[in-house]
């Protein structure tokens, strides 16, 4: 799953309930784009928007989503 590689990958310091909620973010954002595989290279960009959305503060799960669903609608 493209988002499990960007945080392993990534220097970032999350903890284990943020890195939850910032997966339920990934799935809720490919979910409300109708993606079913995460190996398109669309979920990679949706993971690397919710990625860096999370780094700058931001970690509910809801907000993560629209913030991807946003972004990658324009």
């Amino acid at each position: 799953m493209p988002i499990n590689a960007i945080l392993l990958q990534q220097q970032h310091g999350f903890g284990p309930e943020e890195i939850k909620k910032i997966v339920q973010g990934f799935e809720g954002a490919l979910t409300a784009l109708r993606l079913k595989n995460r190996d398109d290279p669309v979920a990679l960009m949706i993971a690397n928007i919710v990625f860096e959305a999370a780094k700058k503060g931001e970690t509910d799960p809801q907000r993560l989503r629209d913030i991807a669903v946003s972004r990658f609608s324009k």
